[in-house]
């Protein structure tokens, strides 16, 4: 269950690109980590950050953690609909569940493909 279409960080954040935009959330493996989500705290928009800067942070039944961006950005869209419905990344992580739209300002050189994100869930898992 790991869209072929989306890059993907070590740390279990997506990445969609679309032209010099892109838009960010957490993967299916880190919201099933996590379980159910009770709280999300996003960034501003206009926020300018580096690749592997922490983003916002994700509150859940079982653990609270931190989400990085995976290439430098600009955050140019929050999900304020998370706000009041943080399960929908529990629901649907890759659609409805997203957390930024961004400007894409760095390289994606160094993100991950489907199948060397799969690995990484596999080696997590453990």
């Amino acid at each position: 269950m790991i869209p072929q279409e989306l890059l993907y960080a070590k740390s279990h954040e997506w990445l969609k690109v679309e032209g010099e935009n892109g838009t960010i959330g957490i993967t299916h493996f880190a919201q099933e980590q996590l379980g159910d989500l009770t709280f999300i705290e996003l960034p501003s928009v206009g926020d300018v950050l580096e690749a592997g800067d922490e983003f916002g942070s994700i509150e859940s039944v079982k653990a609270a953690s931190e989400v990085y961006v995976p290439v430098a950005c600009e955050v140019t869209e929050i999900n304020e609909s998370l706000e009041d419905a943080p399960e929908k990344v529990n629901d649907d992580p890759y659609e409805e569940g997203w957390l930024i739209k961004v400007k894409i300002t760095g390289s994606t050189d160094d993100l991950l493909d489907a199948a060397a994100y799969q690995a990484v869930t596999e080696e997590d898992a453990h």
